[in-house]
């Protein structure tokens, strides 16, 4: 492997937001709402990955966003999502990964409306190109063998799961979040909740310690601002 600059978060070092009373723990990744470090703010155009759980019946009431790209993984249970785009309510289960690009501006609400927990993963991209229209898609059953690739942010999610060893993608800013199980990077063992942060990425492999599950950002572009 040729040698890269890379940081590992473990999963305790996360910031611990949301509202357990209500039902909404969450765990940042990132400077976020009521929780501020300058020196973690973003990494590329990746300014969020929050892990969410949330109790039957909780969830975050329909609020704005524009401007931002918002990719959902579901690991467990079953996302009620709505927004002004589409005007309707669309469910997004376990291995679906839903997009929303805020585009100018849209309103949405997420809501854990079945009668077991709801576990997922939420990032948010900053794009290159400001404005233009929301639009929203859920990739059902998603298998991570074609990516998900977010045009204005420059960005692709790849998904991979299983035993074998994972061939990292060459790109300036690469963004591993460990889902389920256990892989290596380099010297270092990560575990469910662990993430690392790879600079100019170059013949990086994960190698599974079992069965593992991986979000890994591709990331070409910082977003330009003003």
């Amino acid at each position: 492997m040729t040698h890269v600059r890379r940081a590992v978060q473990r999963a305790r070092e996360r910031f611990q937001g949301g509202d357990p009373a209500a039902g909404i723990e969450t765990w940042h990744a990132f400077s976020f709402s009521g929780f501020y470090d300058p020196d973690n703010v973003r990494f590329g155009p990746l300014a969020a990955c929050n892990e969410e759980r949330l109790a039957a019946g909780a969830g975050f009431p329909a609020h704005p966003h524009r401007d931002v790209e918002i990719v959902t993984w579901v690991i467990e249970g079953e996302l009620t999502h709505e927004d002004s785009t589409t005007g309707r309510s669309t469910v997004v289960r376990a291995g679906d990964l839903a997009r929303l690009s805020a585009g100018s501006g849209v309103r949405h609400s997420e809501r854990n409306e079945g009668a077991g927990p709801l576990r997922f993963v939420q990032m948010w991209l900053t794009p290159s190109d400001y404005g233009g229209e929301a639009s929203y898609e859920v990739l059902r059953s998603f298998s991570g063998g074609t990516p998900c690739a977010l045009a204005r942010a420059d960005a692709v999610l790849h998904v991979r799961r299983g035993a074998g060893a994972v061939p990292l993608p060459d790109a300036p800013w690469v963004y591993v979040h460990v889902v389920r199980g256990a892989v290596r990077i380099g010297g270092d063992e990560l575990s469910a909740g662990d993430a690392v942060r790879i600079l100019d990425a170059e013949g990086v492999v994960a190698e599974p310690v079992g069965e593992a599950e991986l979000l890994v950002w591709e990331m070409h572009a910082e977003p330009r601002f003003g």
